[in-house]
């Protein structure tokens, strides 16, 4: 695999996205827009419909639980549950459309129920085993509670702070509607003050105006409780999304391995093996022309002599490929080492490690190594490189840096992406830094696993 840098690759712009014009800058400040903003007023309908939704979901929650707690000394408690804990998860998938619609927020469904036969008493089993059906329970449960308090000081903060910043506007109400002059701030049986100078409706718009821009943030912070139950109850569990990944990665493994054992059999059957057909051929000329013309045959042997090397070198560089003999015998610092002193420009090795890795993981580590530092001599147009290699508590960091004209980019399709697919199916992460004009940084991590009895 091999990346081309340079070639087009759609750097991002100052924007964050390629081939774009830097986005449009606001002239106010965050503080000030936020009353007035889309994803303000968004927040604002969750939290105002979190309430009446919150109370349906706990109504039929706590309902359908105790019905079927109260009917399990029957048989008939059980499905009852089971279709309480469905309907949980029905409530759940809403619930994930709202906060998508609402608060931008992205949730996987839950994993699904794993039945291992059909029919209605397996339906039952696999909804009361699944912990997604009782995390979507107890969302039910403690949404409620929380719908309560956000609606109560969202509606009051927002209120609170817009009636005060336009009071300058309908102050009149009272000195002509309600026999006052206006808002009562203190009173007693001898003493009373309003707000109604100029100064003092000024100091109380002035004062709504800190509501009213404080209140966005406050809602803000109530909904990020939200993301957070969302996220964390309705949404597949750690071990499922470890599971899923884990699917994946054992998919690209298997794919890797298959395409690299085709790679071998390709470089086997168009490389050694063809030479040697070649070569077998050319002895059996020889043979026949050792009796008519020895020196005939004595040139077809030497040349055939000369095949034989060509082919011990191919094999030598096939099997360098699968796994260098180097590495297994000396480690990774003579490995990179080897493979640098074969690069087209001069590359500074260091590897800092007290003590080996796991086969697997110093094998990919060289794999990778050798992949970058071939990216550098076909497309770099560098003139120095460098490889370091060390170890960060249970992480084995790799680093290659090169003076090229840059523009490498992890895009689907290239070299790079699928070392990347590579490092992603051990838990690794590979991170590529390379502007226009240079310099390019690759960064690859992996996790730590030390060296057993080899």
């Amino acid at each position: 695999m091999s990346t081309e840098y340079g070639q087009g690759y759609g750097l991002p712009t100052e924007s964050g996205y390629p081939g774009r014009a830097e986005g449009r800058r606001h002239r106010l400040p965050a503080a000030l827009r936020a009353p007035v903003e889309g994803r303000t007023w968004r927040e604002l309908g969750y939290v105002l419909l979190s309430l009446p939704i919150s109370v349906l979901l706990f109504t039929y929650a706590i309902t359908m639980v105790s019905l079927g707690a109260g009917l399990l000394v029957t048989f008939l408690g059980v499905p009852v549950l089971a279709a309480a804990l469905a309907g949980c998860r029905g409530f759940g998938a809403v619930e994930r459309a709202r906060a998508r619609g609402l608060l931008g927020l992205e949730v996987a469904e839950p994993e699904p129920l794993r039945m291992r036969r059909q029919g209605f008493m397996a339906w039952i089993g696999a909804v009361l085993k699944s912990g997604a059906s009782w995390r979507a329970l107890l969302y039910a449960v403690l949404q409620l509670p929380w719908a309560v308090l956000s609606f109560v000081v969202t509606v009051t903060v927002w209120s609170v702070g817009w009636s005060l910043l336009t009071y300058p506007l309908w102050f009149w109400v009272f000195p002509m509607y309600a026999g006052q002059d206006g808002i009562q701030l203190y009173g007693d049986e001898h003493h009373r003050i309003y707000l109604d100078n100029p100064f003092e409706i000024t100091v109380t718009a002035g004062v709504g105006l800190l509501f009213t821009l404080a209140t966005p943030w406050i809602v803000r912070a109530l909904t990020m409780v939200d993301r957070v139950m969302v996220h964390g109850l309705l949404g597949p569990s750690r071990l499922a999304t470890r599971v899923v990944e884990l699917e994946s990665d054992r998919g690209v493994v298997v794919d890797t391995a298959a395409a690299d054992l085709r790679r071998i059999e390709r470089d086997l059957h168009d490389g050694a093996q063809a030479r040697l057909v070649a070569l077998a051929m050319d002895l059996g000329l020889a043979k026949e022309k050792l009796r008519e013309d020895p020196r005939v045959a004595a040139r077809m042997v030497d040349e055939a002599h000369g095949e034989v090397k060509t082919a011990l070198q191919e094999l030598r560089d096939l099997a360098r490929g699968i796994h260098p003999a180097v590495l297994t015998d000396r480690g990774l610092d003579a490995a990179l080492s080897s493979v640098a002193s074969r690069c087209t420009v001069p590359v500074q090795v260091e590897v800092d490690l007290t003590e080996r890795p796991a086969p697997a993981i110093e094998g990919i580590a060289y794999f990778t190594v050798s992949e970058l530092l071939q990216n550098i001599s076909k497309h770099s147009r560098a003139t120095w490189a460098a490889v370091e290699v060390w170890r960060t508590e249970n992480r084995l960091m790799l680093q290659v840096v090169d003076n090229g004209v840059g523009g490498a980019d992890v895009s689907e399709g290239s070299g790079l992406a699928g070392l990347a697919e590579r490092l992603d199916a051990v838990d690794g992460i590979l991170v590529v830094d390379s502007p226009a004009g240079g310099p390019t940084r690759v960064t690859a991590e992996l996790p730590w696993r030390a060296e057993r009895t080899r």
